[in-house]
Protein backbone atom coordinates (compact mmCIF):
# COMPACT_ATOMS: atom_id res chain seq x y z
CA UNK A 1 0.00 0.00 0.00
CA UNK A 2 1.46 3.33 -1.02
CA UNK A 3 0.96 6.40 1.52
CA UNK A 4 -0.02 9.57 -0.06
CA UNK A 5 1.91 12.84 0.38
CA UNK A 6 0.24 16.17 0.48
CA UNK A 7 1.47 19.62 0.17
CA UNK A 8 1.27 21.56 3.25
CA UNK A 9 1.38 25.57 3.62
CA UNK A 10 3.30 26.99 6.56
CA UNK A 11 2.81 30.20 7.94
CA UNK A 12 6.11 31.39 9.66
CA UNK A 13 6.05 31.64 13.49
CA UNK A 14 8.53 33.25 15.92
CA UNK A 15 8.92 33.36 19.52
CA UNK A 16 5.25 34.89 19.96
CA UNK A 17 3.92 32.72 17.38
CA UNK A 18 3.09 29.26 16.33
CA UNK A 19 3.67 27.80 13.06
CA UNK A 20 0.56 27.83 11.22
CA UNK A 21 -0.40 25.23 9.06
CA UNK A 22 -2.97 24.70 5.52
CA UNK A 23 -3.70 21.45 4.04
CA UNK A 24 -4.27 23.37 0.64
CA UNK A 25 -6.29 19.91 -0.74
CA UNK A 26 -8.08 19.16 2.13
CA UNK A 27 -10.24 22.18 2.53
CA UNK A 28 -10.90 22.64 6.43
CA UNK A 29 -8.06 20.97 7.73
CA UNK A 30 -5.07 22.81 9.33
CA UNK A 31 -2.80 22.60 12.07
CA UNK A 32 -0.01 24.23 14.16
CA UNK A 33 2.95 23.83 15.97
CA UNK A 34 5.22 25.99 18.61
CA UNK A 35 8.81 24.44 16.82
CA UNK A 36 8.46 23.67 12.91
CA UNK A 37 9.20 20.22 13.76
CA UNK A 38 5.93 20.02 16.11
CA UNK A 39 3.83 21.59 13.24
CA UNK A 40 5.01 18.82 10.72
CA UNK A 41 4.35 16.11 13.16
CA UNK A 42 0.45 17.91 14.03
CA UNK A 43 -0.03 18.14 10.48
CA UNK A 44 0.32 14.68 9.91
CA UNK A 45 -1.87 13.95 12.52
CA UNK A 46 -4.45 16.68 11.13
CA UNK A 47 -4.52 15.29 7.79
CA UNK A 48 -5.03 11.66 8.82
CA UNK A 49 -8.39 12.27 10.70
CA UNK A 50 -9.54 14.63 8.33
CA UNK A 51 -9.27 11.82 5.71
CA UNK A 52 -10.85 9.38 8.16
CA UNK A 53 -14.26 11.86 8.86
CA UNK A 54 -14.54 12.33 5.28
CA UNK A 55 -14.64 8.92 4.98
CA UNK A 56 -17.00 7.96 7.74
CA UNK A 57 -19.08 10.71 6.85
CA UNK A 58 -19.52 9.09 3.20
CA UNK A 59 -17.67 11.65 1.83
CA UNK A 60 -14.89 12.03 -1.18
CA UNK A 61 -11.16 12.84 -0.78
CA UNK A 62 -11.15 16.12 -3.26
CA UNK A 63 -8.69 15.68 -5.46
CA UNK A 64 -5.14 17.28 -5.51
CA UNK A 65 -3.84 19.83 -7.24
CA UNK A 66 -0.21 20.80 -7.98
CA UNK A 67 2.05 22.75 -5.59
CA UNK A 68 2.52 25.32 -8.29
CA UNK A 69 -1.20 26.10 -8.35
CA UNK A 70 -0.96 26.08 -4.77
CA UNK A 71 2.12 28.59 -4.88
CA UNK A 72 0.33 31.04 -7.33
CA UNK A 73 -2.77 31.15 -5.11
CA UNK A 74 -2.75 35.17 -3.23
CA UNK A 75 -3.75 33.47 0.29
CA UNK A 76 -0.03 31.96 0.77
CA UNK A 77 1.91 34.75 -0.13
CA UNK A 78 4.86 34.43 1.85
CA UNK A 79 4.46 31.21 3.13
CA UNK A 80 6.49 28.24 3.57
CA UNK A 81 5.76 25.11 1.63
CA UNK A 82 6.24 21.57 2.61
CA UNK A 83 5.14 18.21 1.83
CA UNK A 84 3.75 15.46 4.70
CA UNK A 85 3.16 11.47 4.06
CA UNK A 86 0.27 9.55 5.35
CA UNK A 87 -0.96 6.54 5.72
CA UNK A 88 -3.68 6.30 2.71
CA UNK A 89 -6.20 6.11 4.98
CA UNK A 90 -8.55 5.57 2.11
CA UNK A 91 -7.03 2.42 1.24
CA UNK A 92 -6.61 1.21 4.64
CA UNK A 93 -10.90 1.74 5.49
CA UNK A 94 -11.85 0.07 2.46
CA UNK A 95 -13.90 -2.93 2.45
CA UNK A 96 -12.59 -6.26 2.68
CA UNK A 97 -15.36 -9.45 2.45
CA UNK A 98 -14.26 -12.29 4.88
CA UNK A 99 -16.05 -15.34 5.51
CA UNK A 100 -16.20 -16.70 8.98
CA UNK A 101 -18.23 -18.95 10.92
CA UNK A 102 -20.04 -19.09 13.64
CA UNK A 103 -22.12 -20.88 16.21
CA UNK A 104 -25.88 -19.88 15.16
CA UNK A 105 -27.14 -18.46 18.53
CA UNK A 106 -23.94 -16.16 18.52
CA UNK A 107 -25.03 -15.02 14.89
CA UNK A 108 -28.45 -14.21 16.51
CA UNK A 109 -27.30 -12.94 19.28
CA UNK A 110 -24.38 -10.21 17.65
CA UNK A 111 -27.90 -9.79 15.29
CA UNK A 112 -29.67 -8.17 17.70
CA UNK A 113 -27.49 -6.35 19.53
CA UNK A 114 -26.18 -4.69 16.12
CA UNK A 115 -30.33 -3.96 15.51
CA UNK A 116 -30.45 -2.08 18.72
CA UNK A 117 -27.16 -0.13 18.21
CA UNK A 118 -28.84 0.29 14.14
CA UNK A 119 -25.60 -0.63 12.94
CA UNK A 120 -24.81 -3.66 9.99
CA UNK A 121 -23.63 -6.70 11.41
CA UNK A 122 -20.19 -5.85 9.94
CA UNK A 123 -20.19 -2.46 11.95
CA UNK A 124 -21.06 -4.58 14.83
CA UNK A 125 -18.29 -6.88 14.56
CA UNK A 126 -15.89 -4.14 13.42
CA UNK A 127 -16.57 -1.78 16.61
CA UNK A 128 -16.30 -4.54 19.10
CA UNK A 129 -12.84 -6.06 17.41
CA UNK A 130 -11.68 -2.51 17.71
CA UNK A 131 -12.87 -1.87 21.28
CA UNK A 132 -11.54 -5.77 22.30
CA UNK A 133 -8.37 -4.54 21.10
CA UNK A 134 -8.22 -0.95 22.79
CA UNK A 135 -8.04 -3.12 26.24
Amino acid sequence: MKNLIFPIAIEPGDDNHAFGVVVPDLPGCHSAGDTLAEAYANAKEAIESHLEVLLDEGMEVPAAQSLEAHQRSSLYQGWLWGFVEVANIPELKKPVRVNISLPESLLQEIDAAAEAKHLTRSGFLAQAAIQAMQH
